[in-house]
């Protein structure tokens, strides 16, 4: 028997905070994905198109809130390849 370890919602917010993106803990995947969404339109995340997209790649071991929340989210705004504001000096 195979032991797989699920993507859950702590694994979500985990991954999103090793970005830089600050999270309440026990957040849930939406709350998740729209506060990395804001923070992205707003100042950009580095390594955050990387993130999804190696999160989608695992979609089948990804539990449906968390796939949820990044389709609702995170995936227009990305595949849109919406940049952040770039600040003048």
């Amino acid at each position: 028997m195979m032991i797989v370890d699920l993507i859950d919602g702590d694994d979500f917010r985990d991954r999103l905070v090793a970005l830089g993106i600050r999270i309440p803990e026990g957040a849930c995947p939406e709350t998740c994905a729209r506060m990395a969404r804001l923070k992205h339109v707003e100042v950009g995340v580095p390594g955050l198109v990387e993130l999804v997209h190696e999160l989608m790649a695992h979609s089948d071991v990804m539990l449906p809130s968390v796939r949820q929340a990044i389709e609702s989210f995170l995936l227009p705004d990305l595949a849109k390849g919406e940049e952040p504001p770039v600040e003048e000096a």
